[in-house]
């Protein structure tokens, strides 16, 4: 039954009945940390040193004489032992020995509780002599081997569940953040947070040559003298890349239309892209990988610069990717597949159009796709050569040194070749008609 009532009564006071216990004669500032809503606990109080100090609850004077002070361990409040060692100094009931890792109950003589935990910082100090990189590796995260103290801090709950502070130690250090719209990558500090000193601190492996320091703990900070080690440089060996590529796209009215995606691109050939890409400062190897098949179980071409040009002549799909990695290939970076689908090759002629400055149909133009060469001539009737080209997005405007020719029929002669492989030689009339 005592411990029922003491797990009842705590409870109500951590929901905030009474005040907060009142210290003396400490140097330093009591930290109070807040206690979980399920310890039954209205708080932690963690102090630097226990010699001298005394605690007391402040009632009334009539009270004060019928206060009676518990401790209990981590077995909880069912197993508290009242104690002795208490004096009344007016309205106040002071307990004068305190000690640490303890819980404490103050019992009013209606039966209230107050429930709080104390710790004393200098029998669980925090300290550093060494840190440096572990033997583990791993691509994601690094490992420190640390030398130091700063074991958890625990207190009990009334009920005897065991719960911990959080110490408040840092990690920080250097590492390099992506830019994806500038295609670049900046040195940034970064910081991982322990609620204790562990043997090995992990966090996400650098990505820049940094030093690494831990800094803490929460209470040092209180009381204005944190400690702090750095080690010395660790170069980076985790790697990590950005890509881009962009299509030249051309806007030729009489060309099949050429609509890039996202990572998709392609359409009529030549097809023109530009490759980007940056790698973090490990990143010592580094190719472009160009396959037939979307799991690159063949690789066609391979091209080490980070930034070129490169245009796609042939027809079907090339899947792209960028591969990056440091010296020795333990730590590897693919970038996400690009793909190039070039279509089949096509040409067609119109036979009839009227250059009469109406806005419709004013020039003559062939219709295609995927054309890797071209060669265009027209004749008039008499086998006089009018206009020749070479760039299948021309056309002609039915001028000849610079005035229109008359109406009536004239001839084309073509030669062309598709990224297909297809040869294309073609002949026929072009008639300009409704023209005035």
């Amino acid at each position: 039954m005592r411990q029922i009532l003491a797990v009842s009564f705590c409870l109500l006071a951590a929901a905030g009945m009474f005040g907060q216990p009142l210290w003396t004669g400490n140097i330093s500032e009591v930290v109070r940390v807040e206690a979980s809503s399920a310890s039954g606990l209205e708080g932690v109080y963690v102090l630097d040193g226990l010699s001298g100090v005394s605690v007391s609850c402040r009632t009334t004077e009539e009270e004060a004489p019928s206060i009676r002070w518990y401790r209990y361990s981590s077995l909880g409040g069912g197993y508290a032992e009242e104690l002795s060692d208490v004096r009344v100094d007016g309205a106040s009931s002071v307990l004068t020995k305190i000690e640490s890792d303890m819980g404490y109950i103050v019992e009013h003589p209606d039966g209230r509780r107050e429930c709080f935990w104390v710790i004393d910082y200098n029998r669980h100090p925090f300290s550093l002599t060494s840190i440096v990189p572990s033997a583990e590796r791993d691509c994601q995260r690094i490992a420190l081997d640390v030398i130091g103290m700063g074991e958890e801090m625990a207190y009990y709950g009334i009920n005897g569940r065991r719960f911990t502070l959080d110490r408040g130690i840092r990690l920080s250090y250097h590492t390099l953040t992506p830019d994806e719209e500038a295609l670049m990558f900046h040195q940034t500090e970064t910081a991982v947070d322990f609620a204790s000193l562990p043997a090995v601190m992990r966090a996400p492996a650098p990505l820049c040559a940094t030093k690494f320091t831990v800094e803490g703990d929460r209470f040092l900070r209180a009381w204005g003298h944190a400690e702090e080690f750095t080690s010395g440089s660790v170069e980076p060996y985790a790697v990590s890349g950005l890509t881009k590529i962009t299509q030249n796209v051309r806007s030729a009215d009489n060309e099949v239309a050429q609509n890039p995606s996202g990572t998709s691109f392609g359409g009529s050939a030549p097809c023109e892209l530009e490759f980007e890409a940056a790698v973090t400062d490990g990143a010592l190897f580094h190719e472009w990988q160009f396959s037939r098949y979307p799991e690159f179980d063949d690789v066609s071409l391979r091209i080490q610069d980070l930034n070129f040009a490169y245009t796609f002549n042939d027809e079907g799909v090339t899947y792209l990717r960028f591969v990056c990695a440091n010296s020795d290939g333990s730590c590897e970076y693919t970038g996400e597949v690009y793909t190039v689908s070039i279509g089949a090759s096509m040409l067609k002629c119109p036979n009839a159009f009227s250059p009469n400055g109406d806005g419709v149909n004013d020039e003559w133009k062939v219709s295609y796709s995927s054309l890797v060469s071209f060669e265009c001539h027209i004749f008039d009737r008499y086998g006089h050569e009018i206009t020749s080209f070479t760039d299948p997005s021309h056309g002609w405007d039915g001028k000849y040194k610079g005035k229109t020719v008359p109406s009536g029929a004239y001839f084309y002669v073509i030669k062309a070749k598709g990224s297909d492989g297809r040869n294309y030689e073609l002949s026929g009339d072009i008639n300009i008609v409704n023209y005035k």
